[in-house]
């Protein structure tokens, strides 16, 4: 008795169900296991003070801002701090204060300048 398409099609779609339902069984049932082992960890943390490793890691305390008392016109410097530009009568870039005062001149507030090069 030849099996039409219809029914060869019934006998794979049955087949493939049974081993979609286990597979999603076996699946739902590990996703379970691990949620709740990671619920145990957070409550664990919880009670030692609240903030787990991985978050105070991440919750890094920002460093107050200082005064800055020196600074160095060299290739790693950024921004010329206020007490430069006032102690160099205006310059406000590090190339202009780098043309007349040289590379790595030391400005220390409270010190007077160094000497031009």
């Amino acid at each position: 008795m030849p099996r039409t398409a219809s029914s060869l099609a019934a006998v794979i779609d049955d087949a493939v169900r049974d081993v979609v339902a286990r597979a999603a069984k076996s699946v739902a049932s590990t996703i379970a296991d691990l949620a709740a082992a990671e619920a145990k960890k957070q409550i664990a943390t919880i009670g030692k003070g609240g903030v787990s490793r991985r978050g105070a890691s991440r919750a890094r305390r920002r460093l107050r801002a200082q005064e800055m008392t020196k600074w160095v016109a060299d290739n790693r410097a950024r921004r010329v701090p206020k007490f430069v530009i006032e102690l160099t009568g205006g310059l406000d870039t590090k190339k202009k204060i780098v043309a007349r005062y040289g590379a790595n001149a030391v400005f220390e507030k409270g010190r007077p300048l160094p000497k031009a090069g």
